[in-house]
């Protein structure tokens, strides 16, 4: 009896997580698939990210891009992560395998990037396109923006980094 309970509350649960998941991905900007590895790393070198630089990762997914950023460049690197389930994996990655950064479940446009050296990105092109004016908006003088495969809305590139194999196209932008 107890554990046909537990099993039809965990059955519930897990249904109600993952409805929600959906919902945020067809209305929330797109789907998590996870950038590669070796990627990430390419993405993170090419952004030339310094020392105590904030850095922000929009649809952080499992905070890859922030827990390299911090590690390796030792920024003071944020992810924000919108789908929870996606948010909960990143916060198991944190929790058990000890990966850095600050992951916030939450819509980044209800923050201010003022103070953000680099954004690190990998959205699909009409959702970066929304974003483009609150870049302009937000954004000071000298930030970068680094797009993963796809450009943003209107903006030219300050420079292509073209297909490497596995490595799709990364587009750097400089306010």
């Amino acid at each position: 009896m107890f554990l046909s309970l537990f099993l039809l509350i965990l059955v519930l649960a897990i249904t109600v997580f993952l409805t929600i998941s959906f919902y945020v991905t067809i209305f929330g900007g797109g789907p998590f698939i996870p950038t590669p590895m070796y990627a990430v790393h390419k993405v993170l070198k090419v952004a030339g990210i310094k020392k105590g630089q904030k850095v922000v990762d929009i649809g952080a997914g499992d905070g890859r891009f922030i827990h390299f950023a911090a590690k390796d460049y030792g920024a003071d690197a944020t992810g924000f992560e919108m789908d929870p389930s996606v948010y909960f994996i990143a916060k198991m990655r944190q929790w058990f395998w000890g990966w850095k950064g600050k992951m916030i479940r939450s819509n980044f446009q209800r923050y201010s990037l003022k103070d953000t050296d680099v954004v690190v990105c990998y959205m699909m092109p009409n959702t970066l396109a929304k974003f483009q004016k609150q870049f302009d908006k937000d954004l000071k003088k000298g930030a970068k923006v680094v797009s993963y495969a796809f450009h943003i809305g209107t903006w030219k590139p300050k420079k292509i980094i073209p297909k490497d194999g596995k490595i799709s196209q990364i587009f750097i932008y400089q306010k």
